[in-house]
């Protein structure tokens, strides 16, 4: 497939987002490849989601064969999605690839799908894997068994969600579902890593598989490469109450008046946890240490607090961390925020706007060094 070889394909490696996180990131990049900032750009993120069963528009919800406890157990979500296709599976281990493209200058889906299934053939390829298509399921097939999904959306030649490359995923969790809604027995699924082992060969690590996934899908779309880095980087610190209520802050109305923990900036030279403990001082006037909760994600900052580029894709890596608050402990806020409430966890956890956020609030309630700081 080619394209205008000007355009420039922005590419970012992001770890876990959120598969909600993850639609509002392709949403914004679509409003700026449509508005053009910057000019003759498009995107391409490559990340990985949480356990997550996603329902394409052509999708049975019959293609869910897991009981709802045990999905709930394996921290399993469900989202409907507007991506063509059926039920599709993402999790640890998977590369997802979402190009965020303007295919106006080419407006052929058939090619697009092709670039995108090529870039996994190709990607096998590297690893001496022999991949090809099937003739009667989209994707990217090592003999019977499916390596790499595609299901895509177009709004006006641009594109969003793209195609889902097993590197080296749990197997196990796609009997969760029929995959694709492919129900023939002679058909499975298999990883990078399934593949490798059975010749005797160690898997690669991520990285180098995303970098060489970026590079085919750069060339067969005829775009000029250029990979770029988190804009900011973040802390999110669930303080949470003697009791285990959780503080959340309300941003200022010029701050976009949303509810949420303390959040901040990581200066430069500033270690992630040095941050969180210095925000968690300014926001509060708390001074007490700070728990790593292990959680790392990325995001795109939302509009209403995007001073760094207005009107520009921002992107976001936040590390997370808890802390223990003193008993009575009264927050003294600054004035980024209005008002502060103390919330049991489910209360706290439907006021949160973005889903890494509360993801971290959970995660922060359970945390073993809070709970053994409270005894």
């Amino acid at each position: 497939m080619t394209a205008a070889a000007s355009r420039t394909l922005r590419t970012y490696r992001l770890g876990r987002v959120e598969y909600e996180d993850g639609l509002g990131l392709m949403r914004l990049a679509g409003d700026a490849v449509r508005g053009g900032t910057p000019p003759s750009t498009d995107f391409l993120f490559l990340l990985e989601h949480p356990p997550v069963i996603t329902l394409g528009r052509n999708a049975a919800t019959g293609n869910i064969v897991a009981a709802p406890a045990w999905l709930e157990r394996q921290g399993f979500e469900i989202h409907e999605t507007d991506r063509g296709g059926d039920v599709t599976y993402h999790g640890p281990g998977q590369i997802v690839g979402y190009p965020v493209l303007d295919l106006s200058d080419r407006p052929d889906v058939r090619r697009y799908v092709a670039a995108l299934e090529q870039a996994m053939i190709d990607t096998c390829g590297d690893y001496g894997v022999e991949a090809g298509r099937h003739p009667e399921h989209r994707g990217c097939w090592v003999g019977r068994k499916k390596i790499g999904a595609v299901g895509v959306h177009l709004s006006r030649w641009i594109t969003s969600h793209g195609f889902a490359f097993n590197a080296h995923p749990d197997l196990g969790h796609f009997q969760a579902i029929v995959p694709c809604g492919i129900a023939d027995p002679r058909l499975g699924v298999t990883s990078l890593a399934a593949e490798l082992a059975a010749r005797g060969r160690p898997a690669p690590e991520a990285p180098d598989v995303e970098n060489r996934l970026a590079a085919h899908l750069g060339a067969a779309l005829g775009r000029v490469r250029v990979d770029a880095g988190p804009d900011l980087r973040t802390v999110s610190v669930a303080a949470m109450a003697e009791d285990g209520r959780v503080l959340l802050l309300r941003r200022s109305a010029a701050r976009g008046g949303f509810w949420q923990q303390v959040t901040g900036r990581i200066e430069p030279g500033e270690t992630p946890e040095a941050a969180a403990r210095r925000e968690l001082h300014e926001e509060t006037g708390a001074d007490v240490p700070v728990v790593s909760l292990g959680y790392r994600h990325a995001f795109a900052l939302d509009p209403s607090v995007n001073r760094v580029r207005p009107g520009a894709v921002v992107v976001v890596e936040e590390s997370a961390f808890a802390a223990r608050l003193p008993p009575g402990f009264s927050p003294r806020l600054s004035d980024e925020h209005a008002e502060h409430v103390f919330l049991p966890l489910p209360d706290a956890l439907a006021r949160l706007r973005f889903a890494g956020l509360r993801r971290a609030v959970r995660l922060a309630a359970a945390a073993p060094a809070l709970a053994s700081s409270a005894a």
